[in-house]
């Protein structure tokens, strides 16, 4: 049977908080609880969000924590790099298979375009690309190519593509109603999240996907993308919900919301990790626990399917 290969990507685009170190700590106790590895990913697409003094920063927390990682990081390792910053020709390269395939096309329509009041969109606010430009002849692609550089979308099917999430039970999706052609590289060059990601889980044998509930929507059109560039195994994956503050809001890098570097001047890092397995269920009160001691607790039975509210005394010095 061939060994679990788990993953923390993380975005450093701010000082890590709560929601990122409880991703974190989840992914690596089920990874752990197999005798599986970690790797350490840095998802810093974006260059205009991303810096890698939060980077550094986040690997120094992490291990305080004594959430280690076997590849990745400064770490590096056999799938390097693990930076997907360095990893454009490794992207470019799944962009020819694909255009190889007919299955790409250049979208020429602008933000307001994309968002204006007619779009369609979906129940929980995302908007479904129209296909404005799907059907465009080379003729018209040329001539707008002359006014604006295009992004590429790629042409999903009328398929549904189901699986079996590790906490939220069968889910399932209808590609072209739900999921729309989606952008695989942006105007300016960046490529997209759906793409890189796919790459990276793929070229580096990730077998287990652990991460949070709001990127749930995104699985059924990564599943059919991974098929698409040659996947002979696909990872399983296991949404966890998401750790708000207590009033139901979501924790922010940006506002540096219960930051750990605030917390690690009150707390120990068992405190906190204690305070972390209470709230996933893992334990009955919040008390100090090592990960060692985690590791055998860990069950996704266990796991609550509900976001998590902040107790509001939880982290009272």
């Amino acid at each position: 049977m061939k060994q679990t290969v788990g993953r923390f990507a993380p975005t450093p685009s701010g000082r890590i908080h709560l929601g990122n170190l409880f991703c974190g700590l989840l992914a690596w106790l089920a990874a752990r609880k197999e005798n599986g590895k970690m790797i350490l990913r840095i998802e810093d697409l974006d260059p205009q969000r991303s810096r890698m003094e939060y980077a550094e920063k986040l690997q120094e927390e992490l291990l305080w924590f004594g959430l280690d990682w076997d590849e990745g990081g400064t770490k590096g390792g056999q799938h390097s790099p693990y930076i997907q910053s360095q990893c454009d020709e490794t992207y470019q390269v799944a962009i020819e298979i694909l255009q190889q395939k007919e299955m790409l096309y250049p979208c020429f329509c602008s933000r307001a375009e994309l968002h204006t009041a007619n779009a369609p969109h979906l129940s929980d606010g995302r908007y479904l690309y129209s296909g404005a430009c799907r059907d465009l002849t080379p003729q018209q692609q040329a001539e707008k190519a002359k006014q604006k550089t295009p992004a590429l979308r790629v042409k999903v099917p009328e398929q549904v593509i189901c699986f079996e999430d590790l906490l939220y039970g069968t889910q399932q999706e209808n590609l072209a109603q739900q999921a729309g052609d989606f952008m695989l590289r942006r105007a300016d060059g960046v490529f997209a999240y759906q793409l890189a990601v796919v790459v990276d889980d793929l070229r580096m044998g990730v077998t287990q996907v652990v991460r949070g509930r709001d990127l749930l929507g995104c699985t059924p059109r990564q599943i059919w993308l991974s098929q698409q560039l040659g996947a002979e195994r696909l990872p399983q994956y296991g949404h966890i919900p998401l750790v708000l503050d207590s009033e139901g809001n979501r924790l922010s890098k940006r506002d540096g919301a219960l930051s750990l570097d605030c917390l690690r001047q009150h707390f120990t890092s068992q405190q906190i990790l204690g305070k972390l397995a209470f709230l996933a269920n893992l334990i009955d009160c919040p008390k100090e626990i090592s990960l060692q001691e985690l590791i055998p607790l860990f069950e996704w039975e266990k796991i609550p399917k509900q976001d998590i509210c902040l107790p509001t005394n939880l982290f009272e010095v």
